[in-house]
């Protein structure tokens, strides 16, 4: 179905360019922004989201200090057609790219969220626009995002001898955050369902520890010890203050928390065992 066209005055059909970093301008707080070239004035962009048709996926190169740097286009159609511009090596690219790469049909509109991390990062989020339901895929140390790239390239044009063959990117390995090693070790150590960390960052818009306040993770950390003590403990209560106790203010005073966990645990399963 062809849209109607608008007659009359209006604005050169060029792309609007949504350029993805974290900042401020005069007093107004931004994840992404558009830019005046004649004023060379970023313009902040208060809606966080972007919904539409994923039409093309780019890698351009641009000079900045001159250097070559390499940057993902997000080519989205919509009211207008809008391209969503961030570095290669970005958590927002990658973050992107990862949940992109579980989609199958992209003839169904998207949205596309930016969200705020810490020390100026942007991470995003994808949703299926029917249903708004996240899209997710777990992120793994061994993906090859060029060929992540090439993937969704081919799926949005059907046919791969169009593609030109993706450069080779050089990813240099993140570092593990370690808000995000901290909840993994606590999670294995007390074997507390994966999925169910999944739920609890859902509820936070989140999908990943290293976006939380530190209060919110400590909280999560929470979470997993007194639903392991659950079973262990005939009051909730002796097992709170005993977390409190053993684990809050041991760590306040300077012990290891995985260590003090186990502690924890070792005097919770024997008070277990004495009570039988």
């Amino acid at each position: 179905m062809i849209a109607e066209i608008k007659l009359g005055l209006c604005n050169p059909p060029e792309p609007i360019y949504l350029f993805v970093n974290q900042g401020e301008v005069d007093g107004e707080s931004f994840v992404w922004y558009k830019f005046n070239i004649s004023q060379e004035k970023k313009i902040p962009v208060p809606q966080r989201a972007l919904t539409g048709y994923l039409s093309e996926l780019r890698l351009t190169t641009k000079e900045f200090k001159g250097k070559d740097n390499l940057k993902l286009d997000i080519v989205v159609s919509a009211d207008e057609l809008y391209v969503v511009r961030t570095g290669i090596e970005t958590n927002f690219a990658k973050s992107f790219l990862l949940a992109a790469s579980s989609v199958q049909d992209f003839s169904k509109p998207l949205i596309i969220v930016a969200n705020a991390g810490e020390e100026n990062t942007v991470f995003c989020n994808l949703y299926d626009a029917a249903s708004k339901t996240k899209v997710y895929r777990e992120w793994s140390r061994d993906l090859d995002w060029a060929t992540i790239i090439r993937d969704i390239q081919i799926l949005l044009t059907g046919n791969s001898s169009t593609i030109p063959s993706t450069p080779k990117l050089s990813v240099v390995p993140q570092p593990v955050h370690p808000q995000d090693l901290r909840i993994k070790n606590i999670r294995t150590l007390l074997d507390y369902p994966l999925d169910l960390v999944r739920e609890w960052l859902q509820f936070q818009d989140t999908n990943s520890p290293s976006q939380l306040h530190i209060s919110k993770v400590n909280e999560l950390v929470k979470t997993m010890c007194l639903a392991w003590a659950a079973d262990k403990c005939d009051h909730p209560n002796h097992a709170e203050s005993s977390y409190q106790k053993q684990v809050v203010d041991a760590v306040a005073s300077g012990a290891d928390e995985l260590t003090a966990i186990k502690t924890w645990m070792q005097q919770v399963q024997a008070a277990k065992a004495g009570a039988v």
